[in-house]
């Protein structure tokens, strides 16, 4: 550095009040920030939960730019998105940014990694958060340098004065002790840049853990090797909710190279020096376990008879009364279906737990390490500063897979190992048949018409188990080994997020479309034999398949074009937008009909208040149905990286055609029975669409999460086609061969 004048770093907490009594405004080159005023609003994002600015932010003497986010990996691109945002609000090049896996030990507490709604939580707060660090670290400039800050320019980091003054974010951090400057209450007063000012942020870079990846190096929570570690295997029950009656633990303990054999109450495992030996003590522990049978699982044929016969809590979610009443002629009514889904992830769950003096250490790919340690805590019964989660990444699974149950079987065989780290893995049968699973629903719809057809009233009613029970989110744990316990904990039944934040069942049930009336109505079962939770889009899937069949069913009935039938009822602009966007690039108006091929279209606004997407289906019917052609058209306001907006949209759109066309959980009365790939059938890569992908640019409109806007309407662009090639109506999920043939007869 070099430069005259004092070293004005003043106490962290205080904010730049010269920097306040200028008043500053952008000025090209110079300071390019200004204050706006916040008082009495709450703060950007996350940033409002997590408010020291340290949390977020550290400079490293060798000029890297380390970041916290609470948001984690999950093969969604996020950590690349969000380092554009810092990259941009700090003037550095990206490759200076690095991105730090999640932490309880450290990291802002974010909750869970869900709901698309990354970019709006984490990149609005760290936005907020690198322009409020960046005006900071140039008033500490200008006084260091004895310049006005507005002749202040940064250059990758490197602040640059009159007469070539310097210094840099990471010589100002090093000389205050600790980084001190970021060490005070983040007031987001400092506006962040113009979308028109920003260099990255909308343009397309690569991912930053896309070459790992591609080139086999360790990087996932399966490739951690730590000093000493021991393998772990966990007994499973016949059924769900199955009691183990007795267990000789002989045969277990006396193969080679087992460590201990652990128990508590239902809960039993292994703890090996090699993953063969586990698999070997898990072998001889199954032989040796006598069990009690749980509760009867539904009778999987006749599940729609099943739903309607449970116990519901039924919640009013949207009443609209029309200004004139019309006098209704007829009612229009369908019954639409989707049976439970798995997550079907990549690779199975894996974790590893360590206990030690100070408490439980674990490594996990959970979605939301904070409330992962909330449940942990009530189970061990520690405060929750003794146990610490650490993110790596794995299979992504974009809901609530096995990652979470894992994590505790993991730690509670780690109590057994003698200070020892144990890694659980599970196997391929125990991921597809013991992770919760996506909730079967049901979607009653009925429209009342007028003497001309006219669409006059609308109901729409939801039935399932709710979509969540993720940890962390109330006083009794929901982890599946809690229930297992010698002193078990209770087995809470799957709710619903708050209607505010999209709800579950209910996610989509209100229609994007102006209807003169409507009535929608949820009712959650209240019994919960098969496990469900989070799952992609929750309720919004089949909502939007059951909402936009629907609609292309009344249009049939009216004779109508389908798309002019929703362009007919639908104001709202943006959602107009995209509907034209996709029917114009898939040539709708200028398609030819052949036979065994058809068309389809779907439209949705995801919760409501998220991204817009239409989607358009090209089909033939061959022996089964074979999705040629997607083209879709997306609004999601602001795009950080178009590549990922369109790696989403591809990724959700393909998901949605492999649950459309083929996936379903089987079970009968006692167990889960689809618990390998040729069991649980899901789209193969020969089998992949032609995926295209159109963005609408808005850059002056707030972020909306793209990862979950597609799957509704691709749901029913597809089954819409379906019946457009074949002229038959598949109201049940998955669309195959022999609902095909039941719905020709």
């Amino acid at each position: 550095m070099s430069g005259t004048g004092s070293d004005p770093l003043r106490h962290p907490d205080q904010v730049s009040s010269s920097a306040e009594a200028r008043g500053l405004t952008p000025s090209g080159p110079g300071l390019g920030y200004h204050i706006v005023e916040t008082a009495g609003t709450p703060l950007p994002g996350s940033l409002e939960t997590n408010r020291r600015l340290s949390q977020w932010l550290r400079f490293r003497p060798d000029g890297i730019v380390e970041v916290s986010s609470g948001k984690v990996e999950i093969g969604q691109g996020i950590l690349t998105a969000i380092a554009q945002i810092v990259a941009d609000e700090l003037d550095v090049e990206l490759a200076r940014v690095r991105m730090l896996p999640a932490t309880t030990a450290g990291s802002p507490n974010e909750g869970v990694t869900s709901g698309s709604l990354s970019i709006q939580q984490s990149g609005a707060a760290l936005r907020y958060a690198c322009a409020e660090a960046r005006a900071i670290f140039l008033d500490a400039a200008a006084q260091r340098l004895g310049v006005d800050a507005q002749g202040l320019e940064v250059r990758d980091g490197e602040i640059v004065g009159p007469g070539n003054l310097r210094t840099s974010y990471w010589e100002l951090a090093e000389h205050e002790a600790g980084g001190g400057l970021l060490d005070r209450e983040a007031t987001a007063k400092i506006a962040p840049k113009a979308p028109a000012a920003r260099r990255l942020a909308g343009a397309q870079v690569d991912r930053i853990d896309i070459p790992d990846k591609v080139f086999g190096r360790p990087r996932f929570i399966h490739d951690l090797a730590l000093p000493g570690l021991l393998h772990g295997r966990v007994l499973r029950q016949p059924s769900p909710g199955a009691t183990l009656t007795s267990l000789d633990e002989a045969g277990a303990r006396a193969v080679p190279g087992m460590v201990a054999v652990a128990r508590d109450g239902s809960l039993a495992g292994v703890v090996a020096e090699t993953e063969a030996a586990a698999l070997a003590g898990l072998k001889a522990l199954a032989a040796a376990a006598t069990w009690q049978p749980g509760e009867a699982l539904p009778d999987e044929a006749d599940l729609r008879a099943w739903i309607k016969s449970q116990p519901v809590e039924t919640t009013p979610i949207s009443t609209r009364d029309a200004a004139t009443p019309a006098r209704t002629v007829r009612t229009f009514r369908r019954e639409y279906g989707r049976p439970f889904i798995a997550h079907a992830s990549m690779a199975p769950s894996c974790a590893i737990a360590l206990w030690s003096d100070a408490g439980v250490r674990i490594w996990t790919h959970s979605q939301g390490v904070y409330n992962l340690r909330a449940d942990l805590a009530l189970i061990f019964a520690l405060p929750p500063e003794r146990i610490v989660v650490e993110h790596a990444e794995g299979a992504g699974c974009y809901g609530h897979n096995g990652a979470d149950d894992v994590a505790l079987e993991a730690a509670l065989l780690a109590r057994a190992a003698a200070g020892r780290p144990v890694r659980l893995q599970w196997s391929r049968e125990d991921e597809l048949a013991w992770s919760p699973m996506g909730a079967a629903q049901l979607v009653d719809l009925e429209a009342d018409l007028d003497e001309t057809g006219e669409i006059v009233a609308w109901r729409h009613d939801v039935w399932g188990n709710g979509h969540v029970s993720r940890p962390g989110r109330g006083k009794t744990p929901t982890l599946q080994a809690a229930w297992q316990l010698a002193k078990p904990f209770p087995r809470i039944v799957a709710g619903n997020p708050p209607l505010a934040g999209g709800g579950g069942s209910e996610r989509n049930a209100t229609p994007v479309y102006d209807f003169p009336a409507w009535r929608i109505a949820n009712h959650r079962i209240l019994t919960m034999p098969i496990r469900t939770s989070a799952l992609r889009t929750l309720g919004a899937f089949a909502n939007v398949f059951a909402i936009e069949s629907f609609m292309d069913e009344l249009a049939a009935e009216r004779g109508e074009d389908p798309l002019a039938f929703r362009l007919r009822h639908l104001k709202d602009t943006r959602a107009r937008a995209v509907l034209q966007a996709a029917a114009a690039r898939a040539g709708w108006g200028s398609w030819t009909k052949h036979e065994g091929a058809g068309r389809g279209l779907g439209v949705a606004r995801y919760k409501g208040l998220g991204a817009y997407c239409a989607a358009l289906a090209e089909v033939e019917g061959e022996a089964d149905i074979r999705v040629r052609r997607l083209v879709l058209a997306v609004d999601v306001g602001e795009v950080v990286n178009p590549d990922g907006v369109a790696n989403q949209i591809e990724g959700g759109a393909v998901q949605a055609t492999s649950w459309v066309l083929k996936e379903a959980v089987r079970f009968d009365r006692t167990r889960i029975v689809s618990d390998t790939w040729e069991t649980y059938p899901i789209l193969r890569f020969s089998e992949v669409p032609a995926v295209e992908v159109e963005i609408i640019p808005r850059p002056e409109e707030k972020a909306l999460g793209a990862g979950e806007a597609a799957h509704g309407p691709v749901a029913a662009a597809i089954a819409n086609a379906v019946f457009d090639a074949l002229g038959v109506r598949v109201r049940d999920l998955p669309i195959t061969r022999e609902r095909l043939i039941a719905a020709i007869g």
